[in-house]
């Protein structure tokens, strides 16, 4: 009969990331410079939301 080693009870934990990602944004405009000055004054929307290119563990607590 083989044996029953009991597995270790998992955990559930909760982190705080700051995740930085590169995301393509998309905005409607007559000139480079003008599209320029819309997504620097936040206009604009997201086409695509990219690649993760770096994550940093800030917080992790045990659930209770």
């Amino acid at each position: 009969m083989a044996g029953t080693a009991s597995k270790p009870k998992l955990r559930t934990f909760h982190a705080t990331l700051v995740v930085t990602r590169t995301e393509e944004w998309c905005v409607e405009a007559e000139t480079v410079d003008e599209a320029r000055a819309l997504l620097a004054a936040g206009q604009g929307y997201r086409c695509h939301i990219g690649d993760r290119v770096h994550l940093e563990v800030e917080k992790l607590d045990a659930a209770a």
